[in-house]
């Protein structure tokens, strides 16, 4: 009782310095300890530490509904691998499926349509039918992202289409003459990129380009700033110029090339902004980097390798410790702790008789989806080996 006398922030103060260990057991000791040790607060010190808490590096809180306390217990079996395994969908026909997760929403590209599957709360598996479809491509959605009021997809017809979430609606976007490899949408800005070894930038007011940008290569892979300034491309990496370059969204002009050591071929096929000054890739080259573009030159800082030289297709983060990649080879999820250079842990999603890259793969607080040639898998990490009780 005595320590209750205490102030508030005192006491706070004082369980500072106790592990997550300590601080589940002392939950234990009475009801008012219970109440006041699970607040947020006193996990948060613990949480920062962890992978995929949903403590940014800027601070922010991702999950805000979800109590830390139990957040930190997932977060002990994301940094053993300790979680269940289930093969969700699967299909005959080999695609290259692409996802995108939004709250108790995925939506998973397959053929020329895109299906919206609601996630039981409880489970995290997919209810048996899509509650929504989006259609309208002739050929295959190559990519596909998701704004606040809109769904726009890529497809390999060279169209991209602008289609409501909420309505009816559909706008055409045309100008490509191959497939759309990529795109990303931040605001009003569409900026996509294309077999036809250009990259064109569009507004949602206009089923017409505003600008195009000749790359005289493949594009890959492209992603607009935060700060809406500038965007990045990742080229194939069959010309004698780097595969990254960053672009002035109003001047048109190359800002920058990123590197300069690649292999010919060494093509990148993802990339994703952290914050307005660090950007991660991946691609051909089995390498995951870091670019901090506050530097003068800015350059990588630091680069993690695929130990089983294989191609990386894709990646996530959480925003502070923690990268996802999916390999080319064998539907291997390999998860990185960014503080240190080997890999944490790693999932062969596919046989060794049937082997498959990992196309895409996104994850919430607990759980991660892979979608592979012929299906979908989920790893549930909700599993917990008693470290908080």
């Amino acid at each position: 009782m005595l320590l209750f006398q205490l102030p508030e922030d005192v006491l706070f103060h004082i369980l500072s310095y106790l592990d997550f260990r300590s601080l589940g057991r002392l939950s234990q000791a009475c009801r008012a300890m219970c109440r006041f040790v699970n607040r947020d607060t006193v996990w948060r010190k613990i949480a920062k530490a962890l992978l995929n808490t949903g403590i940014t590096g800027n601070g922010t809180d991702i999950y805000p509904h979800i109590p830390l306390k139990d957040r930190v217990k997932i977060a002990l079996n994301w940094r053993e691998g300790s979680c269940k395994r289930a093969a969700l969908l699967k299909w005959k026909t080999k695609l290259l499926p692409w996802l995108q997760l939004e709250g108790n929403v995925l939506f998973l590209a397959q053929d020329a349509t895109i299906g919206a599957y609601h996630v039981h709360k409880d489970s995290g598996r997919l209810q048996r039918c899509p509650f929504q479809i989006y259609s309208g491509h002739s050929g295959d959605v190559c990519r596909f992202v998701l704004t606040d009021s809109y769904l726009i997809s890529g497809g390999s017809d060279g169209k991209i289409l602008v289609q409501s979430r909420t309505r009816n609606m559909l706008m055409m976007l045309s100008g490509h003459n191959q497939e759309v490899n990529c795109l990303d949408s931040k605001d009003v800005l569409i900026i996509s990129g294309s077999r036809d070894r250009t990259a064109r930038i569009w507004t949602l007011n206009s089923s017409f380009p505003r600008d195009t940008i000749p790359m005289y290569d493949r594009v890959w892979s492209v992603t607009i700033s935060p700060s809406l300034s500038s965007f990045v491309t990742g080229t194939a990496c069959c010309e004698n110029f780097s595969p990254l370059r960053i672009w002035d969204v109003e001047r048109l002009q190359c800002v920058c090339s990123l590197g300069s050591e690649f292999r010919r071929g060494a093509g990148v096929l993802d990339m994703v902004f952290e914050s307005p000054f660090q950007l991660l890739t991946c691609g051909y080259d089995t390498f995951i980097r870091l670019w901090d573009l506050r530097l003068n030159p800015r350059k990588c800082v630091l680069e993690w390798e695929e130990p089983h030289d294989s191609a990386l297709y894709c990646m996530q983060t959480d925003g502070s410790h923690m990268i996802a990649s999916g390999s080319s080879y064998y539907g291997v999820v390999r998860l990185w702790d960014k503080r240190q250079t080997e890999c944490l842990q790693f999932f062969q999603l596919s046989s060794d008789l049937v082997s498959s890259p990992v196309y895409c793969l996104r994850f919430n607080c607990s759980h991660l989806y892979a979608a592979l040639a012929t299906s979908l898998h989920a790893l549930d990490f909700r599993q917990s080996p008693n470290h908080v009780r």
